[in-house]
């Protein structure tokens, strides 16, 4: 391995480089597609349209992950961090595209784009107003809310036949516990990669087993590419963009959690000039979205998971992956392989991942002087209002849209409460702040 002055600007040799750049990729693959498919379904999209969604969020969450990771100008953390498409997005862009087209989901995601790239240096100089209280918090939160998701996974896929089938817990049981011993009996260098081991040794299991097969791949095409504005060019509606936008906010407070994360578990900190690199990023691969027909793009609490259970912290691996997914978007029948990979395979995974993000959530906690009553309460409140949507996911349905873009994400809803609960407690109130606070 090169060695540099920090674990984030090391190069792992390129064998090992590709094997955690695809870990990352079977990671996020199911999130990273799950957008363009629900949107695409309720829409009432044709199959091949909806593929070429796909290839087209493919190929832009691989630009949009070099970006980031690799870094140009003003634009990128430089941290290993994995861009997907945002799942906040998803109500807005379904109601937009029934009532304006789909054209007008694009203009909105463009415009948002352009708002984030331009807020980006304002909000890097609200750092001071995410401390360990908050930022631990927040991460908490993300890890918490993403527990269903792998768990939703594990029982088959929501929308299976066979969700909850004892024989697809019994996979995802498998699939984790085989991480577990990877971990802990493996020599270091396999340790590394062992949800990448678990992942493939769990599909192998599953082929004879009738969980998935690969009869179907070679109907994929070989090649494609997406192309600017293939579904015509983007109008532009107020009422959609200003609802885009509130989403592209969201969607800065989850990536600030995120890149707070990474930069906590590597050992670089992140001040007001990183995070605005980094939601620069995420500005720019949202206006790519929207000319490349794809949605809003924001960091993936899943992959921060990955990188603090591996304790790889090279950004140069994950854009190793953001070049992986590139090329699923430009050779679809590449992303047909990886797409049949079981979910229960993929929940036994994504259950220690994201586990893992919430501990580095609790870990940074630890950092706070909980003998001040009103740090208490900023963490206690909200976690609650963070995994109200994760218990009831259908609380907030007979609310206005707007509403329901904050508060239907757990990860936003509960940023939001620890920003004003913390300035509520620790800076209105004219106290000193709480060591650690």
């Amino acid at each position: 391995m090169k060695r540099a002055d920090h674990p984030v600007d090391q190069l792992p040799p390129f064998g090992q480089t590709a094997a955690l750049g695809l870990q990352h990729v079977l990671a996020m693959y199911a999130g990273a597609v799950a957008v363009p498919l629900i949107v695409g379904g309720a829409l009432g999209m044709s199959k091949a349209d909806i593929g070429y969604l796909i290839n087209a969020d493919l190929l832009v969450s691989g630009v949009a992950t070099l970006i980031q990771c690799l870094g140009f100008w003003r634009f990128g953390a430089r941290l290993p961090l994995m861009q997907g498409c945002t799942f906040a997005a998803v109500t807005p862009m379904v109601l937009i595209g029934k009532s304006e087209g789909i054209t007008a989901i694009y203009g909105a995601v463009i415009v948002s784009g352009v708002v984030a790239v331009l807020l980006a240096p304002l909000w890097g100089r609200l750092l001071r107003f995410f401390p360990p209280l908050v930022t631990g918090t927040v991460i908490t939160i993300i890890g918490l809310a993403l527990i269903p998701v792998s768990v939703n996974w594990a029982a088959g896929g929501v929308g299976s036949p066979s969700f909850g089938a004892p024989r697809n817990l019994a996979l995802a049981l498998g699939v984790l516990l085989l991480v577990l011993v990877v971990q802990r009996f493996a020599p270091p260098a396999l340790s590394r990669i062992s949800v990448l081991v678990a992942i493939v040794a769990g599909t192998v299991v599953a082929i004879p087993l009738g969980f998935t097969d690969f009869s179907g791949v070679s109907d994929a095409p070989v090649f494609g590419i997406s192309t600017p504005f293939h579904f015509g060019l983007p109008s532009f509606d107020v009422a959609a963009v200003v609802a885009m936008v509130v989403v592209m906010l969201v969607t800065m407070t989850e990536t600030t959690g995120d890149i707070l994360a990474v930069g906590e578990m590597a050992g670089r900190p992140v001040d007001g000039k990183r995070l605005a690199g980094g939601l620069r990023a995420d500005g720019l691969s949202t206006v790519l979205g929207g000319v490349f027909n794809t949605f809003p793009y924001t960091a993936f609490g899943q992959n921060a998971g990955l990188v603090g259970l591996t304790k790889v912290y090279s950004r140069f691996v994950v854009a190793a992956g953001g070049g992986i997914l590139v090329i699923l978007g430009l050779f679809p029948i590449l992303g047909e392989v990886v797409a049949r990979v079981p979910a229960p395979v993929l929940g036994g995974a994504g259950i220690v991942m994201f586990g893992t993000v919430a501990a580095i959530g609790v870990k940074m906690l630890a950092k706070v002087a909980f003998d001040n009553n009103g740090n208490l309460m900023v963490v206690a409140v909200s976690l609650g209002i963070g995994l109200i949507p994760t218990a009831v996911p259908t609380i907030y349905e007979h609310f206005p849209t707007w509403f329901r873009t904050v508060m239907e994400s757990g990860i936003s809803a509960g940023a939001v409460s620890a920003v004003v609960l913390n300035l509520l407690f620790n800076h209105f109130r004219g106290k000193k702040k709480a060591a650690g606070s």
